[in-house]
């Protein structure tokens, strides 16, 4: 049976999470399209269309060039100034927010980074709050994102060598500018690993509840 989205159900959406997951056999109606811009409801592919194009993209895996990097309260300033790291690395840098140090919930950035490199708006994620953790659940919510927390080097390689890692997060009171910037650079220069890494990575894409 193919699913049908109404103007109701954007509103609805709009109370929430300003998302709707639709599949090819969605059909959305005229009314809802344009309630859903009025609104800024996102239409975003549902969670088995995620997983595909997520695991064609690590088959067909290159250098990054779109970057998306968001923060909470606590990672601002470091997102700033990492922001600026990459742009002068000239990497083209889509900066979800927040753009305050004013307090907020880092779900609500870690999502929107994780979002963007599911649906390929970004080749790449980071995402930065205090220590890390709660930004990496977070990102793992999402359908087709593997987030690894990060507070070295060789943790950075790792997760991408051995797990294909396509969003980094980073805690700013665990680690300075500095080293900060060693594992963005390592993060996004190191390809994914051998055949035996690859097969272990799809099958956490491919799992199905």
């Amino acid at each position: 049976m193919k699913k049908i989205i109404t103007e109701r159900q954007v509103a609805e959406a709009a109370k929430r999470s300003n998302r709707l997951y639709i599949d090819r056999q969605t059909i959305i109606t005229p009314l809802a399209r344009d309630r859903a811009r009025e609104l800024g409801v996102q239409f975003l592919a549902g969670p088995e269309k995620v997983k595909q194009t997520a695991a064609q993209r690590l088959t067909e895996e290159t250098l990054p060039e779109k970057i998306v990097i968001g923060a909470d309260h606590g990672g601002y300033y470091l997102k700033e100034a990492l922001k600026d790291f990459l742009k002068e690395k000239k990497y083209q840098v889509y900066d979800v927010g927040t753009q305050s140090p004013e307090a907020c919930d880092y779900p609500d950035y870690a999502l929107k980074v994780a979002e963007a490199v599911a649906s390929g708006k970004a080749d790449r994620g980071i995402m930065i709050d205090s220590v890390g953790i709660g930004s990496a659940m977070a990102a793992n919510r999402v359908p087709g994102v593997l987030a690894a927390k990060c507070n070295n080097v060789v943790e950075a390689k790792s997760a991408r060598e051995h797990n294909y890692a396509n969003v980094l997060t980073l805690g700013a009171k665990i680690i300075g500018e500095n080293m900060a910037r060693e594992i963005v650079t390592a993060f996004l220069t190191t390809s994914g690993g051998a055949e035996r890494h690859k097969k272990r990575v799809l099958k956490i894409l491919n799992y199905k509840p």
